[in-house]
């Protein structure tokens, strides 16, 4: 299995908090999973702690790098960039992160928020989403019991892996009714 790409100053251990999550289904693909996450306005449509997400200079709503898009989560009004974008392939994982920030001073809080989703032997598709964060506010997040941002991310990759196999299931009701149409 793959592993997340850390760029300087936000590698795992070094950092002021450090969030990992990850999910391993069957019946699902990368290739069904990517356009939900991908698509930043869907964020919402499936994940609570998403919002008011925009994108700038006429961008959107794909993620792509460098594209620069603003959303709030956590509390957080987060400015953000996309600093690592791989569409899924045959043998190849998913890749997207971006660096965002939020506040100033001792409020600034920077972070490093990746994803990676690949494919797996026997239909599965493992989702793995893992960031790090810098600042006081970090420091303050790494304290908290029970800890905010792993049970936000797993409610973001449960409603991930849902609406991935909710549009599966009508994208196969669709097949099956034409299939059965004359």
């Amino acid at each position: 299995m793959n592993e997340i790409i850390w760029p300087e100053g936000y590698m795992p251990g070094f950092s002021s908090n450090f969030a990992s999550n990850e999910v391993i289904v069957a019946g699902l693909s990368a290739a069904e999973v990517w356009p939900l996450l991908s698509n930043a306005p869907l964020w919402p449509t499936y994940y609570a702690n998403s919002a008011n997400i925009r994108f700038h200079r006429g961008n959107g709503p794909e993620l792509v790098n460098g594209v620069r898009f603003y959303f709030e989560t956590f509390g957080f009004p987060v400015e953000a960039e996309v600093v690592e974008y791989e569409l899924p392939a045959a043998g190849r994982p998913g890749r997207v992160a971006w660096h965002g920030w939020a506040g100033e001073g001792d409020t600034r809080l920077d972070v490093h928020h990746a994803w990676l989703i690949e494919d797996l032997s026997g239909g599965r598709v493992r989702i793995l989403t893992q960031e790090t964060q810098n600042g006081k506010p970090a420091e303050d997040l790494a304290k908290t019991r029970p800890n905010p941002m792993i049970n936000g991310h797993q409610d973001w990759l449960d409603g991930l892996v849902d609406a991935a196999r909710q549009k599966a299931r009508k994208g196969a009701d669709r097949t099956a009714v034409a299939a059965r149409s004359p």
